[in-house]
């Protein structure tokens, strides 16, 4: 399994050269972080597609090792919307937190050595649960589902 430290970097670091377009390998778990960042106006556009080109079409047509999500970044002015991207959770350190710490993390407090949400911030975590198991800090708050924080991007 790819980790999400990958992922974080990847787009992180397109942000910064200033690209237009990302293609990142086809999972689960890339899909739904790329879509949690997508339903929070970080990105504008998310497609499967092919090594090639983002083509819905041509996904199931190919094989496993050739199918990408690709993700069109938003830029305001000229600055990516996506400022700062990182992991919290770590392989050698998880972070997992119930209700009660996620509410904290939520409402502007210190929780675990994790600093707290500021505006605009959010956070990406990992639940048990089969049907909700990616989720923004708040949605998990609100469906009452503790987890491991992953990341946070603002």
């Amino acid at each position: 399994m790819v980790l999400p430290h990958n992922l974080c970097s990847h787009i992180q670091n397109a942000f910064r050269a200033r690209h237009q377009h990302i293609a990142v390998n086809h999972s689960t778990q890339n899909l739904a972080i790329l879509s949690i960042l997508l339903r929070a106006g970080f990105l504008s556009n998310v497609t499967r597609g092919t090594i090639e080109a983002p083509s819905p079409d041509e996904f199931h047509a190919v094989n496993d090792s050739q199918k990408r999500i690709w993700a069109d970044l938003k830029y305001r002015d000229d600055r990516p919307v996506l400022a700062h991207m990182e992991l919290i959770s770590r392989p050698s350190k998880p972070i997992f937190m119930d209700l009660g710490e996620i509410r904290r993390l939520c409402t502007g407090r210190r929780v675990q050595n994790v600093k707290p949400l500021r505006m605009g911030e959010i956070a990406i975590v990992k639940t048990k649960d089969r049907e909700n198991e990616w989720l923004e800090a708040r949605e998990a708050l609100q469906l009452r589902l503790p987890g491991e924080v992953i990341c946070r991007a603002r």
